[in-house]
């Protein structure tokens, strides 16, 4: 029970402030003219003032309220490193039970894990969360374990009493860290590719170390070795060996000693783009879909395209100049001898033999094929007759034979079953609906190698798709594409059809139709197989352990086998699928948990000096508690203070007035009347 005088003001202060103003005026008026009974008449005046002031006498009757001590234990990567997880949690069971023992205490324990999305050690965002929580008026103190490496120091609380640090590094530690600071997401294939990375020691690191190894690995290959300097930034050119995903490993082998490895190595993920396709056209009888080839290359800002029409035969003999027919001489010679190698994809529309190419430039091509090329051929009627481009060497590249019929009726394309299944045309149907608009006209082929991805009158072949040595062929068996370009009957998806199939002739790596890789979210990975077959076995995955783990792949589409897998472990995975092969790395390419390893104090030393709080380490052994006065020094050899806070719960509260109306009333009257008769008598 505890008692103290209260105020309840009847009146504003200001108000009463200028009534005591006006009593003070009157008693120096009294003095001033020598009236006797002046004391009696300013007690009287006192009595108002302090009445209306509203004094009050209260009792509380209180119950005393236990401190609070926050235990801020992290449990983030970093401190699993060597024995820190031991000693962490020993001394934060030791320190609770010396706090619980005391007397008015109590322990809040708040575990700090790692944040997700690479985030690091967010301690203070825990901390500031764990006191929202509390009272502040009862928080005693703050004791956090950690190695200091924390990543949020800017949130750090208003602190209302000591916060100390109990670090769980020891005197020897040290590391070797290598790091990437300039890697590109993207680079052009065939050009040289910058990385800028250091390789530096941290901590007690041994003397004389003046160059250490370095392994680069790309794509998971037999890692090359090299020596570089230690503690220097260094920039490596690289060379992409393909497009698509490149997944670049550097890694420094653990030295003896080092406190761990998990910062030795760095995952670069690159995306390998072709800096320009080159692309020959070569358009014989002009027709209306002559146009349809070209705006479609044109449009693509990474084709380079070279477009020769022949328009005049030379068998065409009618005496006009020349000059007046051609800007240019048709540079047969260097296109199809000389420069033939620095095309990507050749395409030739309704192109018949008349005498400009001769065999042995046909050849040349055929040769460009097997040694990695593409060529198109869009077929009109020229492709049926006794001139077709197919006759002599391209009979060997061509994956059908033209059987000298031109089919003369209206007909929609249709996706083949294998179709639905090849990324050319796969989905096609499902994205563009399915009522596309007529051709006109089909050249009867009859296949002899390849892949039929559409048919049309009959069912008859109307796209065909085949790999030839190490290139690649496609012959579109119409002349009419054109007419989805124009809307004809609703149309149809001309551009993306055309699109696909070019991509696909230049080896884009997402159009291949026999495929594996992963696409990674966080620590998660979704395993992608595309397949022809209809059937695919189960995936490999080989961790960064060594350990290998088999999944089984569910078709989601046609020819799309797909599956999820929770990596264990920030690295490099290995996926297997019979033929095909893949790597993935998942997690962030340089943790941000194993930055900095060797244990500081520098991210909190101004939140502790500013709570007069200490730094130990745990290695020293458990400090012992002592109670301190606020702003006083909380921490010295071998102890750690905390704070009393003297909290309490109010159960019941009473007041008394110590001037009731009556009792004012009673002493103002008799103190006027006194001097009243102070003031007679004399």
């Amino acid at each position: 029970m505890t008692g103290s005088v209260i105020f309840d003001p009847l009146l504003p202060v200001w108000l009463i402030a200028v009534l005591a103003l006006l009593v003070a005026s009157g008693l120096a008026l009294a003095l001033w003219r020598g009236l006797s009974g002046w004391a009696f008449r300013a007690l009287a005046g006192f009595v108002v003032l302090v009445a209306l002031l509203g004094p009050a006498y209260q009792q509380e009757d209180r119950a005393p309220l236990s401190d609070i001590v926050l235990l801020v234990e992290d449990e983030s990567a970093s401190q699993g490193l060597g024995d820190r997880e031991t000693m962490t949690q020993s001394t934060a069971d030791a320190l609770a039970a010396r706090l619980e023992a005391r007397d008015n205490t109590e322990v809040r324990r708040v575990p700090v894990p790692d944040a997700p999305e690479n985030g690091g050690t967010l301690a203070m965002t825990a901390l500031a969360q764990a006191m929202a929580e509390e009272p502040r008026g009862r928080i005693a103190g703050v004791i956090m374990l950690s190695d200091g490496r924390i990543h949020d120091a800017d949130r750090a609380p208003d602190m209302p009493a000591p916060l100390h640090l109990l670090h769980s590094g020891r005197e020897g530690d040290w590391d070797r860290r290598l790091r990437v600071d300039n890697a590109p997401a993207f680079a052009i294939l065939d050009e040289e590719v910058r990385l800028t990375l250091t390789i530096e020691d941290d901590g007690a690191a041994p003397d004389g170390v003046e160059e250490v190894p370095l392994d680069i690995s790309i794509d998971g290959e037999e890692p090359r070795r090299f020596s570089v300097p230690l503690g220097e930034e260094m920039t490596l050119p690289l060379t992409l060996p393909h497009g698509g995903r490149n997944v670049l490993q550097f890694t420094t082998p653990m030295a003896q000693g080092e406190l761990t490895d998990r910062n030795n190595t760095a995952l670069v993920q690159i995306n390998g783009v072709r800096d320009r396709l080159s692309v020959l056209l070569v358009s014989g009888q002009p027709h209306p879909g002559t146009r349809t080839w070209r705006n479609l290359l044109k449009s693509d800002s990474s084709v380079d395209l070279v477009h020769f029409t022949i328009l005049r035969p030379p068998e065409k003999q009618d005496g006009v100049p020349v000059r007046e027919l051609s800007l240019i001489a048709f540079p047969t010679r260097e296109l199809f001898l000389e420069k033939v190698d620095d095309f990507d994809l050749i395409i030739f529309d309704r192109y018949r033999r008349r005498g400009i190419l001769p065999s042995i430039y046909l050849e040349n091509i055929r040769q460009y094929v097997e040694k990695g090329g593409a060529v198109l051929l869009a077929a009109g009627p020229d492709f049926a007759g006794a001139e077709s481009i197919y006759r002599g060497p391209f009979e060997e590249l061509v994956p059908a034979r033209p059987t000298a019929r031109v089919v003369e009726e209206g007909y929609r394309p249709d996706v083949t079953d294998l179709g639905e299944r090849h990324p050319v045309t796969a989905g096609l149907e499902r994205d563009f609906g399915a009522e596309w608009g007529r051709w006109m006209r089909q050249i009867e082929v009859t296949p002899t190698g390849g892949d039929v991805v559409m048919s049309g009158v009959g069912d008859r072949p109307l796209l065909m798709l085949d790999r030839v040595g190490e290139g690649r062929v496609a012959l579109l068996a119409s002349d009419h594409a054109w007419l989805w370009g124009r809307g004809f009957e609703g149309g149809g998806p001309q551009l993306e059809l055309l699109r696909r199939l070019a991509h696909w002739m230049m080896k884009e790596p997402e159009l291949e139709e026999e495929a594996l890789w992963a696409e990674a979210t966080g620590q998660q990975m979704r395993v992608i197989r595309r397949s022809l077959s209809d059937e695919v076995g189960p995936v490999t995955i080989t961790t960064p352990s060594g350990e290998v783990v088999e999944r089984e792949l569910e078709e989601v589409s046609p020819g799309r086998f797909e599956t999820l897998y929770d990596g264990p472990e920030i690295g490099l995975y290995r996926l297997e699928n019979g033929e095909e092969s893949a790597v993935i790395g998942l997690g962030p390419a340089a943790p941000v948990e194993f930055e900095r390893t060797i244990a500081s104090d520098a991210a909190l030393r101004p939140v502790i000096d500013a709570t007069n709080g200490g730094v130990q380490a745990m290695a020293d052994g458990v400090p012992r508690i002592r109670e301190v006065r606020e702003g006083r020094p909380a921490a010295g050899r071998g102890w750690i203070g905390i704070t009393p806070r003297g909290a309490y719960e109010t159960m019941s509260v009473s007041q008394m007035a110590l001037l009731p109306p009556w009792l004012v009333l009673l002493l103002v009257s008799g103190l006027i009347l006194a001097g009243w008769l102070r003031e007679g008598r004399r």
